[in-house]
């Protein structure tokens, strides 16, 4: 991976942790530029980073994005990314496949300025991203993730259960629902299926711990009903923290000012006592 201001020659060298906000452009273990911003935030100069994963057909300046960094930027430093076929990084989206690539080198780049204690973050397809980041970068010190939070996350692949899932189904698998992505959502999508089909969130889990994990779901998500949660936390064998929030819907859009404080006091709680 290489890193640098856009436009700007790269370098690879760990720096200090910064103390402005600054823009760069990362490049993946594949080879995709990944559009990332870190910012040093207000909280106490030893406090986590944490790495935000948003959401299918966000990016890092879309308003319910810049909202939740706001929160999180309260207890520590921030960076947020656009996925590959989002925003403007490069390439096209595989719908938490090779996106698991790009959290890497959000992490890998956030611990070379200096954060020795990382908090992922992930939205909905963001969370499913950091649930398989968690197992497979195990160990390996410049990926790995010290705590991981999975929001509006779905449990399993190829769920059709809800009208929005079979909607969005649509998009990503017809040529005329990816044009529809492209110039109605600003999503580029890859055309083909995964192969092969990569690991679930759900079978992830039990390769986390033991890295703290929290779980949160709304009672009334559209997309993925509270059985996706459940499957998750259970996957956990009573090494993940469930939060099922009355009232609240689905991913970045439906969580409340109030409780992206919580994630974030959770975060760093979990970081804080290893």
């Amino acid at each position: 991976m290489s890193w640098g201001p856009a436009g700007d020659e790269s370098g690879s060298s760990v720096q200090p942790i910064t103390e402005r906000p600054r823009r760069v452009v990362l490049r993946t273990q594949d080879g995709v530029a990944v559009d990332a911003f870190h910012e040093p935030g207000d909280g106490p100069p030893d406090g986590p980073v944490f790495v935000l994963a948003h959401g299918f057909t966000g990016d890092l300046e879309r308003p319910h994005v810049r909202r939740a960094a706001r929160a999180f930027a309260q207890r520590g430093a921030v960076v947020t990314f656009s996925f590959r076929g989002h925003g403007r990084s490069g390439g096209r989206s595989t719908v938490g496949d090779r996106e698991v690539l790009d959290l890497a080198a959000a992490v890998e780049w956030a611990r070379s300025l200096g954060h020795a204690r990382v908090v992922t973050v992930g939205f909905s397809m963001g969370g499913s991203v950091v649930l398989r980041h968690a197992a497979s970068h195990r160990g390996r010190t410049e990926a790995r993730t010290d705590a991981v939070v999975a929001v509006s996350a779905p449990a399993r692949w190829f769920y059709r259960g809800t009208a929005p899932m079979r909607r969005l189904h649509w998009v990503v698998t017809r040529r005329s629902g990816r044009m529809v992505g492209r110039i109605g959502l600003r999503t580029r999508i890859h055309p083909h299926d995964w192969d092969p089909v990569p690991l679930s969130p759900v079978e992830s889990v039990p390769l986390i711990a033991p890295t703290p994990l929290l779980v949160v779901h709304g009672d009334r998500d559209p997309y993925f009903p509270v059985d996706h949660p459940r499957m998750l936390a259970a996957a956990a064998d009573g090494g993940a923290e469930l939060w099922l929030e009355p009232g609240m819907g689905h991913a970045e859009h439906a969580a409340s000012d109030e409780l992206l404080d919580r994630i974030g006091e959770w975060g760093s709680a979990a970081v804080a006592a290893q």
